[in-house]
């Protein structure tokens, strides 16, 4: 299902719940260099629903290298890994911030393969989180 079809009550709910925030890269709306899409976590094409459990923030970016996709090889282990998931898992179990906040780490299997698949360091964002980072807006607090 588009996030056309998806309604705008739907919509704004699921980004205040991220707190405007992309629930992947953690890239602010207000600063994001993507727009930001509703995603299906389990994507409709493999039993996914539109209902609110199943829906996150997140940046076209992001949305786009994922597309279908809930599983990814771990780059450490190269075993195949499900893909971080923002209802069933904490954010801050699965990921960290590198010394200057410019690059997520992934701290599990799960973490390093959302990281590997959905290109969480693109150096756009990388350079992004930096100059927001020395601004005193990264990373989003909340």
């Amino acid at each position: 299902m588009s996030d056309a079809k998806l309604s705008p009550v739907l919509k704004a709910t699921v980004a205040e719940r991220a707190h405007r925030c992309r629930e992947y890269c953690r890239a602010q709306e207000r600063y994001s260099p993507d727009s930001f899409s509703i995603e299906h976590i389990i994507p409709v094409s493999k039993g996914g629903s539109s209902e609110l459990s199943n829906l996150a923030l997140a940046c076209q970016g992001c949305n786009n290298r994922k597309y279908t996709s809930i599983r990814a090889r771990d780059p450490v282990t190269q075993k195949m890994f499900p893909l971080y998931h923002p209802r069933q898992q904490n954010w801050i179990k699965q990921f960290a911030w590198n010394q200057d906040y410019s690059e997520i780490l992934g701290l599990t299997a799960i973490g390093r393969a959302t990281v590997a698949k959905l290109s969480l360091n693109r150096l756009g964002l990388v350079n992004l989180r930096r100059i927001l980072y020395n601004l005193g807006e990264h990373p989003p607090a909340f």
